[in-house]
């Protein structure tokens, strides 16, 4: 195994001029005092770790809804998608992966598929665990739509820390499941809504993995999810 895969994981480009500015304030309170560098040190690295941009190996299955984050599941639902994603008016369930400011918070898209729609909404910064983060927090949604016709929504939503959701993509492009979409700065959440009918295969308290975690397969819509004591 090569170690300096594992210490020197690529970072995004998003995060080059934070890390310079770490370094720079680093180097400002290295001639305050010695102490204050190694502290300066500490959070420049943590910056970079911050915004690693790992290669994943992505499941080439059709039909697979994929994790869009890396976190913990944090909520599974059933409830009405937000009228801006045009997911229509019946309950489905939303599945939230939590990321804390450890986490790789670049976002990948859970499915292929043509971006249909894309609505941002300023908001409050409430902790992104909560409930109704989902509702009252800055957040950037998307409806992305199969070639078979099939829809989901996907809700990048700022937390308590986070100031900045970054989306790559526009209304009308081409995505493929696993490929980069977007990034959120320093702590957030994702939704995802699957389609009506479609249970997730994922338990809350479940660690998922951007790219590479099965959140749900539409080829199974009733299956049920491991887990869940029974």
């Amino acid at each position: 195994m090569n170690m300096l895969k594992i210490v020197a994981v690529p970072m995004h480009r998003e995060g080059r001029k934070f890390v310079a500015i770490f370094a720079a304030i680093t180097i400002i309170l290295g001639l305050v005092w010695q102490p204050l560098f190694w502290l300066g040190c500490g959070a420049t690295v943590w910056c970079y770790y911050f915004f690693r941009d790992p290669v994943r190996v992505i499941p080439q299955q059709e039909g697979l809804i994929l994790s869009p984050a890396d976190g913990v599941v944090s909520l599974i639902q059933y409830v009405v998608p937000p009228s801006e994603l045009d997911l229509g008016d019946a309950p489905v369930t939303r599945v939230s992966v939590f990321m804390n400011v450890f986490n790789c918070h670049v976002n990948r898209a859970p499915l292929t598929g043509t971006v249909r729609k894309i609505a941002y909404h300023k908001g409050q910064f409430l902790n992104a665990s909560f409930d109704k983060a989902s509702e009252l927090n800055e957040r950037n949604a998307l409806m992305i739509e199969t070639p078979e016709g099939v829809r989901i929504g996907v809700v990048q939503i700022a937390g308590l820390v986070a100031r900045r959701i970054v989306c790559f993509v526009r209304e009308g492009d081409a995505v493929e499941a696993g490929h980069r979409f977007g990034l959120i700065r320093f702590g957030s959440r994702l939704d995802v809504y699957l389609p009506e009918g479609v249970a997730p295969l994922v338990s809350v308290g479940q660690t998922a993995v951007a790219g590479e975690t099965i959140l749900a397969d539409l080829a199974t819509p009733d299956a049920r999810r491991p887990g869940v004591p029974q």
